[in-house]
Formats: C-alpha cells, sequence, structure tokens
C-alpha cells in the first residue's frame, strides 16, 4: 500500500477509513490526515489497544481486499486511475 497515494487523496479515501473505523471522529481524521503513524496512534487512544495491536489492525487491513476493492472503486469516481 502506497501511504503517499492516501495522503495525497486523503479528502476522497477519509470515509473509508471511517466506515472501516467507526469509533474515529472526524476531528480524528483530520488529525491522521493520511499518514500511517498517526493511525496507529489514533486507533490506540479510540480503541484502546496496545501499539502492537494497533500495528496489527493497520497491516490486516492494508492487506484486506476489501480495502483494495473500496479504494479502487473511489478513486475511479474521482478520476484517478492509479490503486492505492
Amino acid at each position: 500500500m502506497h501511504w503517499d497515494r492516501i495522503d495525497g487523496n486523503w479528502g476522497q479515501l477519509k470515509g473509508i477509513f471511517k466506515a472501516h473505523w467507526s469509533k474515529l471522529t472526524d476531528k480524528q481524521l483530520d488529525v491522521i490526515a493520511g499518514k500511517r503513524d498517526r493511525l496507529v496512534g489514533v486507533l490506540q487512544e479510540s480503541y484502546g489497544v496496545a501499539k502492537d495491536e494497533a500495528e496489527r489492525l493497520v497491516k490486516e487491513w492494508e492487506n484486506s481486499k476489501a480495502r483494495a476493492e473500496a479504494f479502487e472503486q473511489v478513486l475511479r469516481q474521482n478520476g484517478n486511475r492509479e490503486m492505492v
């Protein structure tokens, strides 16, 4: 997964993050701003998990087929053909 592409398309993609991690607030999504390390930190805080567990959750999500399909769909809808 290319986090620089997520960062560059954050406005279009943050809804996917909110759908997956429903405890995240709009303010927290603004803090994350497409940065993986910030996502890990916010997940630790919001879900009350250790850093290792937050890293595992992010890694699992990064590798999921559903995540890839959702990203591809959003990016294509917005005229961006390169998949994240």
